[in-house]
């Protein structure tokens, strides 16, 4: 397996987990991460000093420091992102909270 071939394993393994690990989207995952790696490929390449600073991404495999996988920072969804309304659909409005009432004295 090339390098290249790993790297969009990575990405499509990456893309599924971020979508909650859905069934059936392989080909759509697959296809996502070929195109990703290619304009990973495509990128131009960071000079030395600016890595420099930074600290290299453990490896999954081995849980040894790999120098040469890029960092992954996971990030924070929105709560409004658990949701998704399909093209089309209307989303369900929310209603507004009431006021909480005073408690008696």
């Amino acid at each position: 397996m090339s390098t290249e071939d790993k790297r969009v394993r990575e990405f499509a393994y990456q893309i599924w987990e971020s979508e909650g690990k859905p069934e059936g989207q392989e080909e759509r995952h697959w296809e996502m991460a070929r195109k990703l790696a290619e304009a990973e490929a495509l990128a131009p390449k960071k000079s030395s000093k600016a890595t420099a600073g930074k600290t290299p991404a453990a490896s999954k495999a081995n849980g040894k420091l790999d120098s040469k996988a890029p960092a992954v920072k996971a990030k924070a969804k929105p709560a409004a992102a658990a949701k998704v309304t399909p093209p089309g659909e209307k989303a369900a409005e929310k209603k507004p909270r009431t006021a909480k009432k005073p408690p008696a004295v």
